[in-house]
């Protein structure tokens, strides 16, 4: 007993926990059966729980299961929820008031349950209105207010139109009255402008009142004030009008409307001008105005946040209404998004439309109804349906003013939060009193909801020691609890006395315990190794061994339990295969299987009837060509005894009996009315088919007429005199016809001896000309019309023939190029197939389709095989032809061909031979019409059934993008080979001209296809620009098979794209499948197209003006794109290599092609196909292969036709530039020449043929190849990384031909060479073959940093991982609140990032002082890697840091916010300025982050949009040249001294006058020889200037160290100065402090001499952050800190990412500006000046500006405009004078501007000057950081001189400037490599990063 009930009770555990695991969501009860009672009926809806002592099965299951399983229904504890409704009185219509039904209910709601509320709705047609106008009063609006004052009648006849009971008030802002916002000046302040008000935050000029008058007279009262900055304090303003609703005015019944107009952008929270004025506290959210409606806080508290702004205005039921002008309308409508309703009306200049503004703002609002539900538990979710059941989106509700509106309410109370159970929540967080309203409505519905967590009452009567547990444990409900030390269901088994016996643990017909598959433990009871796969007693089953269906597992439907499915509810079967449901098996009717047949496992099986049934046993009439067709038999046989069925057996067979009547029904009244001739005797039938009347009754209705219509046998004598007249006649017409064929000119003749002939016919096209514009084209094809005049009887079959670019005469290039014969092209053809077109045919998914697809490719291929080269046929469609005579009902087939070039007269003969047979094959076609074409001429015929005088010719029109602007197509009417008609007009033109547009717009490709599991799919729009500037474009989805609101969410709307814009993605949300299209196999593939329309401002539509998407459940498609966006190749380089990579479901087989564009010698093009596994294939181009000599040029490669299992990525083309010259280094000709090896003498092996490379793991590469012949010894595998020269290559020696490439780096390319080698050496190697790793999981994410905006703001960040493994594609981020255990006292929150690239959150309404857990981890395409935590106490923290804390573009998440904002990302886009600065936002990126903390520069009036953090700088260098005359050579190097200034402790000892200072390029070797060279970056003063912080040091205390110089020694090595702070006592001594900046290890450096400044530290890490800190000490303590930030940026070893190369380049990181500067002499008078592309530009690169000056005057500023985006540019200048400096400066001009200056000062001196220039200073110039009324300029200058006698390196100083109480600041961070040779002269090339 003991052994059978512990078995039982580990088999029931092991069933719940797989259960629980797997199918939780399915039967969530399955979770809590090893829990107590209580925590069952927690679980979820329908849970209930068996107490009896003797149950034996699960006890907590649904009901119906408990039940089965049998426990007594009375035993059974369940729990119910309720709904109660408190107050529902119905709407009055009459009172003029927004009005709800129901007024108030309650409900309780088990976890996980759903309840349905009907809701009724009233809004009046002018209903009680509150209109609150909140005006700008800075001096700009000093006109708009004039407006507004004259504006009284008007708005009076405004408001009473918008209501009957209406409210009118007035508010005015401006700023905050302290530094910087307002000008302090006494004078100022008292009048900051002339005839102005003083300056002020915000007034409540005039309460909401009634009396117009009174507002208009309180109106003209009004004057303008004034401020300094451009953004406004609007958003004080909106805060106080919203939270003072008693001293506004603000009625409870109206609807709130709050008017914001303004012209200027806005201050936010922490934007960082309150850290400049001092105000530190957040604003806390309450009225403060005093008597007079002024707001008094104003500089004491801070701004709202935008959340905060969301959270109040929602709260009190205001709606703004945003009138702004076009300088700040961008910004607003940003805005606009962040809440539930407003708008934002364009105002003019003046304001002068302020009331239409108004009247159309109100009128979209009331159009707008959308339904919220607030103060919404967090445990709640809340959808609303329209009445027909469909959830509704924003705005669908249309309910009409004065009319009731209906929705319904669907309240779901969670199961889990956050993984937890929702009854473990805070009480506040699962139950609530919620506000249900329309968005313009005060009034609601208030529900209040609970989740209700029943417990049971059996849990308070417990049986201690009860015998039933065998006195070892205490029975409660009926279930035993075990006490410590006892085991199994019934506390039987003891774990201290019994005895390990393994024999326990084997099970019958096994011999190892456990299987083999587990650890045997105390009382026999076995632990699997692997419980995620085996299971039972004994581990005897394993979890992947049921049976399947379709491929799946338990179909999907189930799980695999005990060797057996265990199938989820509603399913049943051994493989879950079967729905217990009988909904597949409903007829039309609504019955089960039509009464025919019966429902088994979801399909009806019918009873043989002897007729085609269809699934639900209906009589399948579309089958059989309609009911009369498919009751004629059973009606002939019934009626008559006669047919094909007169046999008894057979009759009795059939599905329906007749009933012969004397009058049949009209045929409007029955479902057919059908007659056939009897062929037994010659009658005519007649009968009605209908479907019954009685639901009951199955059979067909069949009412027979019970007389024949026989024709009279007195005429049958006729028939033979009919006959002979007929043979006659058809004699005369052969005669005439052979007549005919030998004379054709007397067929006129011939034919008018006929009657019916005596006039001839003639056919010819309608139009002369069709002149079509390329835009405008909606196909590549035109129905042009041909007629025919003269009797139509008879047929006439009519060739044609259309000939491209008739335009191009003889001689024209494009007509001398001949097209080679041999080249395989696609021919389209077109045959009309003798069969009727339907409705299936065109779906191509259809059954129908796929069947006659396949039997038209099968016919047509044994056709065509005839022809030399030809392959199968493809993209096969259907369609209908209109205007096509008799036969336009027919099917026309559309399908491609690819043959030779030289096969189409082949093929035009073989297709016209078939079709006048009727026959393809076996396929049925219509003579008389086919179409065959190529890409520049086709062929084709019509025919002219009897009695038709118009048939279209489907002309193709051969559109491409290398057309000229204006081409011309010819059509001729060739002949006429059937009929007597002769040819009238024989030609018709086709111009077609090609617009000039400013911009093109297209979709990437023709179709995609997404997952749903991607749950968006982004459709890529593209622009290409012609003429740059603004411009617009609609688009739109639409229905194809899939269904919106069912499988998508459609969108439709306009893209508007700025100047330089080129792509934008439209994200469509895509649906998870719904049950019932889970039922069964719906195999049906789901598609919808979107839809480009109306181009404005000039442009037009190019390729794809539309795109199909496909929505599927399989793997998401291959993506295939070039590796590089451009390739550079020489013209000696024997081959152009260019590699394209596959990423994502690389196990199958797929095929993009290719072609070149724009090349001078050659178009190619051709497939490349990739096989399983392949991540990289190589086009590779022989250029010596074409005729004709190597020219530079630049071309471009497309990719296109992607195979239906791939797309195209976004570097769908690649650019290739071909230079003039050698090959570009020794090393790449070296690997050039290895490629392309001297023959060698014989002996030697060939190469390894067919060397293939797979990826089979992230570090793991398989390589195979085919034996050599010659019995090699063994093979030499090489590999390395992409990239890396092939001499570093590892070798690994091989004895079979195959080799397994371990321990490699994850997503990282390979390239692999292998030879064979024998005795004589080693052998030919292989070509290089490219293979990619596969991604692997990431690692953690790099150190969490914090930056504590406020006590209840924070911002946290983190790096990208150290091992990313592949491409990083979003970031989840969980913050928990904890205790000083570090234990959870709070719900954990999470956020998910989406984008990678954004590494930061800012979270707001945190709680003050509270201890938080954060956790990051990283996701790609693999799985989510492991989190990275750290722990940060808020109390800790200083109250606000002296920072500017906002980024702009960072996810923001309001902590306390309700549900919709828990998971809403808001983003703070861009820096807002004002009107007068730059158009373009500055956005941050990731360089910008210094001294530990994120700053920003924020403009003000008069500001420059450029937001750079350093100004370029460049040495003064100067060029020394050789000149020599014919035959001799020239030598140009560029020379810079660099010498320190005065005061340097140190001489530099001079070997032979001098120091040789070698700087090369990248590509070159560079090294690094002597310590003490190095790169230097500056970082100065920047905080020490804050009036509060300098009150706070203690007399004595030394300030801040002024200024950080970070020099670079080598990629490990750093020397850090600094400059000595201002102390009022002597300093003691330095404390450097340094640590990782991602975390790690804080190291501190003492330096105890105050005379030294400046440490060198050895033993940093490449490419790593680190934070510094700089402090000072003297008698008072320490000073506070100076830090900075820096990175050492080197190559490091591929194998080893920490260790440097030997002989590499390091340099300091720094943001760049256009550069380096490189200056090469020409001549004595000339010079070329070269530099880099900037690395992160502002905008797209449209060309740069350069200026050219003398250093000290004397000439004028030249200027020169270089266009393009290379990655280096060069410019040469002329006309230089000898031994004059000059100063150049490189500007670069983008979409968003124009960008930082690179400046470079040089002197180009003679060979006979001996003197090195005495113009040694060089300054860099940063300009208008900070703006106030007076110019503050921030210059930092950087001094060489040159005294060989100072010691070495440069000196760089930085100047400040402070003007009204702002500190500006500048960094400039210079970049030198530099290596050290012997010589007597300082030689430099360089290049600097600002």
């Amino acid at each position: 007993m003991g052994r059978w009930t512990l078995h039982l009770s580990v088999g029931i555990g092991l069933l719940a926990v797989l259960l629980a695991c797997c199918y939780a969501e399915v039967n969530y009860c399955f979770a809590s059966r090893a829990g107590t009672c209580s925590e069952c009926l927690q679980s979820g809806k329908d849970c209930a729980y068996c107490p009896e002592e003797t149950f034996n099965g699960p006890r907590c299951d649904l009901y119906s299961n408990i039940l089965a399983h049998g426990c007594r229904a009375a035993a059974i504890i369940t729990a119910q929820s309720s709904m109660i409704i408190e107050k529902k009185q119905q709407i009055n219509m009459k009172l003029q008031q927004s009005q709800v039904s129901p007024q108030r209910m309650s409900m309780t709601l088990l976890p996980g349950e759903e309840k349905l509320v009907d809701v009724e709705v009233f809004a009046p047609t002018k209903g009680p209105l509150d209109l609150y106008i909140l005006m700008d009063f800075s001096n700009s609006m000093a006109d708009d207010l004039d407006n507004l004052k004259r504006m009284g009648k008007e708005l009076a006849v405004l408001v009473e139109k918008l209501s009957d009971d209406y409210t009118i008030g007035f508010g005015k802002f401006v700023d905050k009255v302290i530094e910087p916002q307002t000008d302090m000046r006494p004078s100022k302040l008292r009048e900051p402008w002339p005839n102005s008000d003083p300056p002020f935050s915000f007034q409540n000029v005039i309460k909401l009142t009634k009396d117009l008058n009174f507002f208009t007279s309180e109106l003209q009262k009004e004057m303008i004030s004034g401020n300094l900055d451009a953004p406004e304090g609007g958003f004080d303003a909106i805060l106080q009008a919203a939270v003072c609703k008693d001293k506004i005015g603000w009625r409870t019944q109206s609807t709130h409307l709050l008017v914001f107009s303004t012209e200027s952008a806005f201050h936010y929270e922490a934007d960082g001008v309150n850290v400049l004025s001092g105000i530190l506290s957040r604003n806390d959210e309450k009225c403060h105005l005093d008597g007079a409606g002024k707001y008094t806080e104003d500089i004491n508290q801070d701004y709202p946040s935008i959340p905060t702004l969301v959270r109040l205005l929602g709260k009190h039921n205001i709606i703004p209404i945003f009138a702004v002008t076009n300088h700040s309308y961008t910004y607003y409508k940003k805005l606009q998004k962040y809440f539930p309703i407003a708008e934002v009306g364009l105002l003019q200049e003046d304001s002068s439309n302020i009331l239409q503004v108004l009247e159309t703002a109100f009128e979209n609002i009331r159009s707008k109804m959308s339904i919220r539900a607030e103060d919404k538990p967090k445990a709640f979710e809340a959808q609303f349906l329209s009445t027909s059941g469909n959830v509704a989106q924003y705005g669908d509700f249309d309910f009409k003013p004065g009319a009731i509106g209906k929705f319904k309410m669907l309240l779901k109370a969670q199961r889990k939060f956050d993984e937890n159970p929702v009854c473990q929540m805070d009480p506040n967080e699962k139950e609530g009193t919620m506000r249900v309203k329309p968005t313009t409505f005060n009034t609601a519905v208030n529900v209040k909801a609970s989740v209700l967590c029943p417990t049971c009452d059996c849990e308070k009567t417990v049986v201690t020691k009860a015998a039933r547990c065998h006195g070892n444990g205490d029975l409660v409900c009926g279930k035993c609890h075990c006490y410590e030390g006892w085991l199994s269901t019934f506390c039987n088994c003891s774990a201290t006395t019994s005895a390990l016996v393994t024999s326990q643990c084997i099970g019958p017909g096994t011999t190892e315990p456990c299987s083999g598959r587990g650890d045997c433990l105390e009382c026999g009871t076995c632990v699997c190794y692997n419980p995620d796969q085996f299971e039972g007693d004994y581990c005897q089953y394993d979890k992947t061994q049921c049976q399947r269906y379709g491929g799946f597992l338990c179909n999907d439907r189930g799980s695999c339990v005990m060797g057996h499915c265990a199938c989820t509810q509603g399913w049943e079967g051994n493989a879950c295969e079967c729905p217990k449901s009988n909904q597949t098996c409903l007829d039309s009717k609504g019955g089960v299987c039509n009464g025919r047949g019966k429902c088994v496992c979801g399909r009806c099986e019918c009873l043989n009837s002897g007729i085609e049934m269809t699934a639900t046993c209906e009589p399948n009439f579309q089958a059989q060509l309609g009911v009369c067709e498919s009751s004629r038999s059973c009606v002939q046989c019934q009626a008559w005894k006669t047919g094909e069925k007169k046999e008894k057996e057979e009759c009795d067979k059939c599905p329906f009996k007749i009933t012969l009547v004397d009058e049949l029904k009209e045929s409007d009244q029955v479902l057919d009315s059908c007659s056939f001739r009897d062929e037994d005797d010659d009658c005519t039938y007649y009968y009605t088919v209908d479907n019954p009347k009685d639901p009951a009754v199955n059979d067909l209705e069949v009412q027979v007429l019970e007389k024949k219509d026989c024709p009279p046998a007195s005429l049958l004598w006729l028939l033979p005199l009919l006959l002979f007249l007929l043979l006659l006649l058809a004699l005369l017409l052969l005669c005439c016809w052979k007549y005919c064929a030998c004379c054709k000119t007397c067929c006129q003749s011939c034919l008018a001896l006929l009657p019916c002939c005596r006039r001839g016919r003639m056919v010819g096209f309608k139009e002369d000309e069709y002149l079509l514009r390329q835009s405008l084209l909606t196909s590549d094809h035109l129905d042009t019309p041909m007629v025919r005049t003269g009797p139509p009887k008879g047929t006439d079959v009519v060739r044609w023939k259309v000939t491209d670019n008739v335009h191009r005469g003889p001689n024209h290039p494009q007509a001398l190029i001949k097209p080679n014969p041999k080249e395989t092209i696609q021919y389209p053809i077109s045959l009309r197939l003798n069969r009727l077109f339907s409705e299936n045919l065109s779906r191509p998914e259809s059954r129908d389709s796929e069947q006659l697809r396949k039997e038209v490719a099968d016919n047509l291929n044994e056709v065509y095989k005839q022809i030399p080269g030809a392959q199968k046929v493809q993209k096969t469609a259907f369609r209908m032809q209109r205007n096509a005579g008799k036969r336009q009902d027919y099917t026309i087939m559309d399908t491609v061909l690819s043959a030779p070039r030289g096969s189409y007269p082949d093929i035009v003969k073989l297709t016209e031979k078939n079709i006048q047979s009727g026959n393809f094959h076996n396929l049925k076609v219509v003579p008389g019409y086919y179409t065959v074409a190529t890409d520049r001429v086709a062929a084709g015929a019509i025919e002219f059934q009897e009695g038709v005088e118009s048939v279209d010719v489907h002309v193709p029109l051969f559109v491409k993008d290398e057309d000229d602007d204006k081409k011309q197509l010819q059509v001729e009417a060739v002949d006429v080979p059937l009929g007597i008609a002769g040819i009238a007009k024989r030609f018709v033109n086709i111009t077609i001209i090609k617009e000039h547009a400013s911009s093109v717009f297209s979709f990437l490709q023709p179709a995609y296809t997404y997952s749903r599991q991607d749950g968006l799919a982004n459709i890529p729009v593209s622009r290409e620009i012609i003429e740059d500037g603004r411009t617009q474009v609609t688009y739109s989805t639409r229905d194809l098979t899939a269904k919106d609101k069912k499988d998508y969410v459609g969108v439709e709307g306009d893209l508007t794209y700025g100047p330089g814009e080129t792509q934008k993605i439209v994200p469509v949300r895509l649906l998870e499948r719904g049950e019932k299209d889970g039922l069964l196999e719906d195999k049906q593939v789901k598609q919808f197209v979107m839809d480009l329309s109306n181009p404005r401002q000039g442009a037009k539509l190019g390729r794809y003006p539309r795109t199909t998407v496909t929505i599927t459940d399989q793997p998401e498609p291959s993506i295939m794109m070039f590796k590089k966006g451009t390739q550079n190749f020489t013209t000696s380089d024997p081959t152009y290599t260019i590699p394209v990579v596959r990423t994502r479901n690389q196990d199958s087989p797929a095929t993009v092609k290719w072609r070149t564009k724009k090349a001078q010698r050659f178009e190619l093009s051709g497939p490349l196909k990739f096989g399983p596994g392949e991540s990289e294939r190589n086009i590779v181009i022989d250029p010596k292969s074409h005729p004709g000599p190597i020219h530079p040029e630049t071309f471009q490669l497309e990719l296109f036709d992607p195979s239906s299992n791939a797309s195209i990525g976004e570097r769908k083309t690649t650019i290739i530039n071909v230079t003039d010259g050698a090959p570009r280094s020794p090393e790449i000709a070296a690997i050039q020449q290895m490629g392309y090896p001297k023959p060698k003498p014989s002996g030697y092996l060939a190469a390894p043929p067919n060397l293939k490379a797979k990826a089979t793991g992230p570090r793991n590469i398989r390589l195979n190849w085919d034996p050599v012949p010659g019995n090699p010894m063994g093979y030499k595998v090489k590999y390395w990384i992409y990239g890396d020269p092939e001499k570093d290559a590892q070798v690994i020696d091989v004895k079979t031909p195959q080799a397994e490439l371990t321990n490699l780096y994850p997503y990282c390319d390979y390239e692999t060479r292998v030879c064979a080698y024998n005795a004589m050496g080693d052998g030919y190697d292989t070509d290089v073959v490219s293979c990619q790793t596969l991604e692997d999981v990431p690692g953690e994410p790099g150190r969490l940093a914090f930056n504590v905006i406020s006590p209840t703001v924070t911002q946290v960040s983190w790096a990208e991982p150290a091992e990313t493994n592949g491409n990083i594609t979003a970031y989840e981020v969980i913050y928990t609140p904890i205790n000083d255990e570090l234990k959870p006292v709070g719900a954990p929150k999470k956020v998910k990032i989406d984008n990678p690239k954004k590494r930061m959150l800012l979270i707001e309404n945190l709680q003050s002082g509270q201890i938080y857990q954060y956790k990051v981890r990283a996701k790609n395409s693999v799985a989510w890697g492991p989190f990275r935590d750290a722990t940060i106490n808020l109390a800790s923290q200083p109250d606000r840091p002296l920072s500017i804390p906002i980024i702009p573009d960072i996810p923001i998440v309001d902590a306390e916010a309700g549900d919709e904002y828990d998971s809403f990302l808001m983003y703070s886009s861009e820096v807002l300025k004002s009107p007068g600065g730059s158009k373009t936002p500055s956005v941050s990126g990731d360089e910008f982050m210094m001294n530990g903390k994120w700053e920003q520069n924020f403009l003000f009036p008069g500001g420059s949009g450029t937001r750079n953090l350093s100004a370029s700088s460049s040495p003064m260098s100067t060029l020394s040249s050789n000149y020599r005359g014919a035959g001799g050579f020239t030598t140009d190097t560029t020379t810079t001294t660099y010498l320190s200034g005065p005061g340097s402790p140190r001489r530099l000892d001079m070997i032979g006058g001098g120091t040789e200072v070698i700087m090369r390029k990248r590509s070159e070797n560079r090294g690094y020889t002597e310590e003490n060279i190095r790169d230097s970056i500056v970082m100065g003063d920047a905080s020490n200037k804050f009036p509060d912080q300098d009150a706070r040091l203690t007399p004595g205390v030394p300030d801040t160290p002024s200024r950080l110089v970070f020099s670079a020694l080598g990629p490990t090595a750093l020397k850090v100065s600094w400059q000595e702070p201002h102390c009022e006592k002597d300093i003691l001594g330095y404390c450097v402090l340094y640590q990782l900046l991602n975390g790690g290890e804080v190291k501190r450096i003492n330096v105890t001499n105050p005379a030294e400044n400046s440490v060198i530290i050895q033993d940093l890490l490449p490419n790593h952050s680190y934070l510094f800190k700089v402090k000072a000490q003297s008698q008072e303590g320490w000073g506070p800190e100076r830090e900075g930030v820096i990175t050492i940026e080197s190559a490091v070893d591929p194998k080893s990412p920490l260790s440097p190369m030997p002989g590499s380049p390091f340099t300091l990181s720094t943001p760049s500006a256009p550069g380096p500067l490189v200056f090469t002499a020409l001549s004595p008078d000339s010079l070329q000046l070269s530099w880099e592309k900037p690395r992160k530009p502002n905008g797209d690169i449209l060309g740069y500006v350069v200026t050219c000056e003398q250093l000290h005057g004397g000439g004028d500023m030249r200027s020169f405009q270089v266009n393009g985006d290379s990655a280096e540019t060069s410019l040469t200048v002329p006309n230089l004078t000898e031994n004059i400096p000059y100063k150049f400066k490189v500007q670069a001009r983008t979409t968003q501007g124009f960008g930082p200056e690179r400046e470079g000062i040089i002197t180009i001196e003679s060979q006979d000057g001996s003197a090195l220039s005495q113009y040694t200073n060089q300054s860099t110039v940063r300009r208008e950081v900070f703006h106030m009324p007076t110019e503050v300029r921030t210059n930092v200058s950087h001094t060489v001189l040159n005294d060989p006698f100072f010691s070495e390196g440069t000196m760089m100083t930085t100047q400040h400037t402070e003007t009204s109480g702002v500190l500006t600041r500048q960094i400039t961070k210079e970049v030198v490599q530099r290596s050290v040779v012997g010589g007597a002269t300082i030689t430099k090339k360089m290049y600097y990063d600002s």
